[in-house]
C-alpha cells in the first residue's frame, strides 16, 4: 500500500488508489483535512491538527503553524522548552496522517507520494523527505502539487484533448503550471510561482488593517499582545471566508488578554474594502502566469480549461483575476482543498502499478534551471562566479543534458564543480548544491576540454558526470534529495527525539479537541454561561481521568450540545467550506 499526501501550510491530507478511484482517509475526527498545526500543552502532551488550532488561540507561544514555508532553511521554534526545525514539525503531521492511514486500513503503511509547491527549491525538496523519513516513510516520490492536481483531473479526461492552466493559489504557496493533455498522456510543459503568496497573507492583511483602525500596528501588536493578535487572526480568519457570501461582515476586537464578550466592540468589513486592501498580494499572480506561458511558448488565448486548486481560489477576488487574466470561467469540480491530495494518491497507484490506471502517463518538469559555475574572459582577464545552465527550467524529466567546458590556465590538471540552480546569470545570487573535482587533465596549453553531462530523474535524484575528452577519463556526483546535510544516524536521532514527545493515543484525539474547543469558547463567554460549561468540562474531564467509556460517552454528548449552542464557530457553513484558507 502506497499512500497520496498534500502537506500543506494550513491543511495537509492523506489518501490511497481504491478500485473506484482516489479516496481521502479521515482522521480521528472524520474530518479529511488535518491543519497543519502542533503545539504542546501544559502537561507537556503533543498536539497536531484541529486540537493544536484550538490552542493556539489561547496560548500561541505553544503552538507552531506555517512552518512549511521555513522548509530548507535554518528557522526553528522553541515549544515547551524543546527547539523544533520545520521538518521535525512536518514530521509530526506526516505521523498524525501515517496513524490515521494506519487505522483506516488495519495494518502498516510505510511508503508514500509525498506533494510539495513546484516552485520549491532543492532544499526545499530535500527537507520534505527528511521530515517523511523521520515520521517513518519511505517516500517514493516527491510530485508537485499542480501536477497532482492535473492529475486528479486528468484521470477522467484522458480521451481529450486540451491545454489547461493549473492555478494554485493554497494557504501558503502559488503554483501555476501549464498542462497539455493528449493520447492519455499528461504532460506539464511549465511551471512556476511563488513559495510566500497563499490565503495566510490575505489573513494576515484583514488582521493588520483591523488593528490598524483600533491604533494599533500590527508587529508591535504581536510581540506585545499576542493574545489578542491570535484570536483576533481567527476572527479576521472565518470573516475573510464570510466574504465570498456577504457583502460585509462584522469583526470584534477581543481586549488585551485576547477575551471577547457580548459587550467587545466591532469593525465593518465590506467585500470592496477586502478586495482593495488585497489588491497589491493578488498582483503577485501575474507574473509567475506570464513566466509559465512563456517557458511553454503559448498565449493566454491558447488555454482551453483553467482549473482552481487551493483554499484560497475561492475567494471572490481570486475568481475575478482569473476570468480576467484568461477570458474564461474557471472549473472547480473536484474541492479545492483535497484535488491535490487526490492527485498524489493517483500518482501513488501509478507507482504500485494499480491496473485501472494503465493508461494514464505522466511527464513532469524541473521548475528551476540547473547548471555549473564558470569564468568568463574579459579582455586579457577571466572573472570567476558565472552561471552556465544546463538542464533549463521547465525541461521534461527525466533528462540528460550534456556541456563543454575547459582549462583556462596552461598546464591546469584540475577542475573544480560547483553545482547550483536558479535562474541568476551569477551563482552567488543561485542555490548552491554541492561540488566535485576533477583531476588528471593531461598537461598542455589552455583549453582542455571537459564535458558536463547532467542527468535528472523523476525521483529528484541529479547525476552530474565530468568526463575528459582526451582521456575518456568520467567523474561522478550524486546530488540526491536525501536529508539535508544529515546521516542516517542523526535521522535516527531524530526519530528518537519524535518518540520522546508525550502523545496521546490516536483515539483520545476527539476527546482533546473537544477540550481544547470548549476551553477557547469559555473564554468568550458570559458569566453564566461560563459556569455551565465548566461544571461539564470538570465532569467530562473527571470521566475521561477513570476512563468510564460510558460515563465519558453521556458527557461528551452534553458537552457538545453545549457547544452548538453557543459557539459561534460551531456548524459554521462558511468556515467548514472554507477551512484552509
Amino acid at each position: 500500500m502506497i499512500v497520496g499526501i498534500d502537506l500543506g501550510t494550513t491543511n495537509s491530507a492523506v489518501g490511497y488508489m481504491s478500485e473506484s478511484g482516489p479516496k481521502l482517509i479521515p482522521n480521528a475526527l472524520g474530518e479529511v483535512l488535518t491543519p497543519s498545526i502542533v503545539g504542546i500543552d501544559e502537561e507537556g502532551h503533543l498536539l497536531v491538527g484541529s486540537a493544536a488550532k484550538e490552542l493556539q488561540v489561547i496560548n500561541p507561544d505553544r503552538v507552531a503553524s506555517k512552518f512549511k514555508r521555513y522548509m530548507g532553511t535554518d528557522w526553528t521554534v522553541e515549544l515547551d522548552q524543546k527547539k523544533f526545525t520545520p521538518e521535525k514539525l512536518s514530521s509530526l503531521v506526516l505521523q498524525s496522517l501515517k496513524q490515521d492511514a494506519e487505522a483506516h486500513f488495519g495494518h502498516a503503511v510505510n511508503r508514500a507520494v509525498i506533494s510539495v509547491p513546484a516552485y520549491f527549491n532543492e532544499h526545499q525538496r530535500k527537507s520534505t523527505l527528511e521530515a517523511g523519513r523521520i515520521a517513518g516513510f519511505k517516500v517514493e516520490r516527491i510530485l508537485n502539487e499542480p501536477t497532482a492536481a492535473a492529475i486528479a483531473y486528468g484521470l477522467h479526461q484522458l480521451d481529450e484533448e486540451k491545454l489547461m492552466i493549473v492555478f494554485d493559489l493554497g494557504g501558503g504557496t502559488f503554483d501555476v503550471s501549464v498542462v497539455e493533455l493528449f493520447e492519455g498522456t499528461m504532460e506539464v510543459r511549465a511551471s512556476s510561482g511563488e513559495s510566500f503568496l497563499g490565503g495566510e497573507d490575505f489573513t494576515t492583511t484583514l488582521t493588520a488593517r483591523v488593528l490598524e483602525r483600533r491604533g494599533y500596528v500590527y508587529e508591535r501588536a504581536e510581540l506585545e499582545m499576542p493574545l489578542l493578535v491570535s484570536r483576533l487572526a481567527r476572527q479576521c480568519d472565518l470573516a475573510k471566508c464570510k466574504l465570498s457570501r456577504e457583502p460585509e461582515v462584522k469583526v470584534r476586537i477581543p481586549d488585551a488578554k485576547g477575551s471577547l464578550s457580548d459587550n467587545s466592540p466591532e469593525e465593518t468589513i465590506t467585500r470592496e474594502q477586502f478586495g482593495q486592501w488585497t489588491q497589491n498580494i493578488l498582483s503577485r499572480v501575474d507574473l509567475p502566469i506570464r513566466r509559465a506561458l512563456g517557458d511553454a511558448g503559448l498565449k493566454r488565448t491558447d488555454i482551453d480549461e483553467v482549473i482552481l486548486v487551493g483554499g484560497a481560489t475561492r475567494m471572490p477576488q481570486v475568481l475575478e483575476r482569473v476570468r480576467e487574466l484568461f477570458g474564461c470561467e474557471p472549473r472547480c469540480r473536484l474541492n479545492p482543498d483535497e484535488v491535490v491530495a487526490l492527485g498524489a494518491s493517483v500518482q501513488a497507484g501509478l507507482i504500485a502499478k494499480d491496473s485501472s490506471l494503465e493508461e494514464l502517463v505522466v511527464t513532469d518538469v524541473s521548475p528551476f534551471t540547473l547548471g555549473i559555475s564558470i569564468s568568463r574572459q574579459f579582455g586579457m582577464d577571466h572573472r570567476s562566479g558565472y552561471f552556465l545552465p544546463i538542464i533549463n527550467r521547465n525541461t521534461t524529466l527525466p533528462v540528460s543534458r550534456v556541456d563543454r567546458v575547459a582549462t583556462i590556465d596552461p598546464n591546469q590538471t584540475k577542475l573544480t564543480i560547483k553545482i547550483y540552480q536558479g535562474e541568476s546569470r551569477k551563482v552567488e545570487d543561485n542555490l548552491f548544491l554541492g561540488e566535485f573535482t576533477v583531476d588528471g587533465i593531461p598537461r598542455g596549453p589552455a583549453g582542455q576540454a571537459v564535458d558536463i553531462r547532467f542527468t535528472y530523474d523523476l525521483n529528484g535524484v541529479l547525476e552530474v558526470e565530468a568526463t575528459i575528452v582526451e582521456t575518456k577519463k568520467k567523474v561522478s556526483h550524486l546530488v540526491t534529495r536525501h536529508a539535508r546535510g544529515l546521516t542516517a544516524d542523526q535521522i535516527q536521532q531524530a526519530v528518537l527525539e519524535m518518540q520522546g514527545i508525550k502523545t496521546h493515543p490516536r483515539e483520545e484525539a476527539a476527546n482533546r479537541f473537544l477540550m481544547r474547543r470548549a476551553e477557547r469558547l469559555y473564554q468568550e463567554l458570559a458569566l453564566m454561561e461560563r459556569q455551565q460549561l465548566e461544571m461539564l468540562l470538570d465532569g467530562f474531564e473527571e470521566a475521561m481521568e477513570l476512563g468510564d467509556k460510558e460515563s465519558m460517552e453521556k458527557h461528551r454528548e452534553v458537552l457538545e450540545a453545549f457547544l452548538e449552542r453557543h459557539d459561534p464557530q460551531a456548524g459554521n457553513e462558511d468556515e467548514h467550506d472554507y477551512e484552509g484558507w
